[in-house]
């Protein structure tokens, strides 16, 4: 077996606003060892046109990197790789239209991941390069088309906040004309100051010990400005980057812009990225700020090896639901049980992968999330939740996946929302639907006594056949109508449910 078949390599593609980034890595006993790493600034957040759609010329160069991607991709294990879209694939319209084709490309499918999602895994990134210290520590990436701030101790966040600035946004919002000027810049700082605003409060509040930098437009101020002042550097200061600031004011437009240190790559985006450090400085206060290699990809990867753990992110964030929504234990417990073993007899029928049961789970946990807001259509009010809150460790197609998968668990089918799904997602949500609305069936009793017997299946795609021993549908008449008003409703979605009793 060559090292890149080997199972302790891991792959991470976070497909920014400004650059796509691949990284590779190998596993040692917890930590990870990087051994090849590409980067392309593709600027996505530059191609959204006034219709906030992705051009069809940013899309085709976005593709033509990926596909060089792909090609590192090829021996590496599906499950230790990882997609992720950031700003611009969350607010262009047609950013599904680009996804399709890109997990074309690469063959792997790609998250788009909430702001604030973003922000703890940057953290964690962060967190895992940094010595081990109990101090409270704040974070800030300078993305494309987002800004994130996490303030966390260890690798735990306690603050995590996405707002809508960046780099490219920030330079073409202020600094549309190209002109270096005092004017601009105020501009751009007071639109940053605007949007740190909201935050400023809570952050101060909480206070924090060091504040270390992430990403390109924080890692190539800091790279400036060493190199201008590299007797005393110690880091980035608001006295630099007040230095910064009328330097590149002296150079008058951004086209004719010249620092040492500063990459021919960056130079068009990086006034942006300057104007939103000097507002944050300001706004938060900060005397110091150092400069980290790690980031989102890094926090990828690492957040694949907590996902092979008992420490995936996912399960706390579930519990916290269950907790947070006073949902009953015992009763998700049944549920679990009773789907665990539906799982069982129907995986190999049904071609489903553990992921597959893991959703399940998931959902037979956090199934009674709406009833903390009324029993009538808790389903509904479950799945808004579960839909658009905020769930560490969750993808949104992960979340909205888990959403559907509440919303369909009772009465009749989610139809529209269940066609969202391509062809190949659409039946696996179908047959995880059934599992979970049958295990739901047969726990409607909410008691510890034996509800669900030993049973011989059969099942097709648009077939399930349910033999029960001899006796049981007098013994359960209650289940028996349940059973069969779910027959009903399963003709909705072109499904025939047969139940038989043996006569054996």
């Amino acid at each position: 077996m060559t090292e890149q078949n080997s199972s302790n390599i891991f792959a991470a593609i976070d497909l920014g606003s400004n650059s796509f980034h691949l990284i590779i890595a190998k596993e040692i006993n917890g930590q990870i060892q990087v051994i090849d790493k590409i980067k392309e600034m593709v600027r996505l957040a530059s191609g959204i046109d006034d219709n906030c759609c992705l051009t069809e010329e940013i899309m085709d160069k976005a593709l033509e990197c990926l596909s060089i991607f792909g090609q590192r991709l090829v021996d590496i294990p599906s499950n230790n790789v990882r997609i992720v879209g950031t700003n611009t694939l969350r607010k262009a319209k047609n950013s599904q239209q680009f996804i399709i084709k890109a997990e074309e490309s690469l063959n792997h499918p790609i998250e788009v991941i909430a702001g604030r999602e973003e922000a703890r895994l940057i953290y964690l990134g962060v967190a895992h390069g940094q010595p081990d210290q109990e101090n409270k520590r704040l974070v800030m990436d300078i993305g494309g088309g987002s800004t994130e701030f996490i303030i966390g101790q260890g690798f735990e966040q306690n603050l995590t906040e996405s707002l809508h600035m960046g780099c490219v946004s920030m330079t073409l919002q202020a600094f549309k004309n190209g002109k270096l000027s005092e004017k601009n810049f105020s501009r751009a700082i007071l639109a940053a100051e605007l949007e740190l605003r909201s935050i400023r409060q809570e952050y101060l509040t909480s206070g924090w010990y060091d504040s270390i930098g992430a990403s390109g437009s924080i890692k190539a101020v800091g790279q400036v400005l060493s190199e201008q002042f590299e007797q005393s550097y110690r880091g980035i200061t608001i006295e630099g980057l007040m230095w910064l600031k009328q330097e590149m004011i002296s150079q008058k437009r951004i086209e004719k812009l010249q620092l040492p240190g500063l990459s021919l790559d960056r130079t068009p985006i990086f006034v942006g990225g300057v104007a939103i450090l000097i507002a944050t400085f300001r706004m938060l206060q900060i005397s110091l700020m150092t400069v980290s290699d790690s980031a989102l990809r890094e926090g990828l990867i690492f957040d694949m090896l907590g996902r092979k753990s008992p420490e995936d992110v996912r399960l706390r964030t579930i519990e916290h639901f269950k907790q947070q929504y006073h949902v009953s234990e015992a009763q998700a417990n049944r549920v679990s049980d009773t789907a665990i073993k539906l799982f069982n007899y129907l995986k190999d029928c049904w071609h489903l992968e553990m992921e597959a049961q893991q959703e399940i789970l998931w959902a037979s946990s956090v199934h009674e999330v709406g009833l903390s807001i009324a029993h009538n259509q808790y389903h509904k009010h479950g799945a808004y939740i579960l839909k658009y809150a905020d769930m560490p460790g969750f993808s949104k197609a992960e979340q909205k996946r888990l959403a559907v998968l509440i919303r369909a668990q009772r009465g009749k089918f989610p139809l529209s929302e269940l066609q969202e799904f391509s062809a190949h997602f659409y039946h696996h949500i179908i047959f995880q639907v059934i599992i979970l609305r049958l295990a739901i069936l047969f726990n409607r009793g909410r008691t510890d006594t034996k509800e669900f017997p030993e049973i011989s299946v059969e099942a097709s795609n648009d077939e399930l056949t349910m033999l029960f021993p001899k006796g049981y549908f007098q013994e359960k008449p209650l289940t028996y109508a349940d059973l069969k008003t779910e027959k009903k409703r399963l003709k909705a979605i072109n499904f025939n449910l047969l139940i038989a009793e043996s006569t054996l």
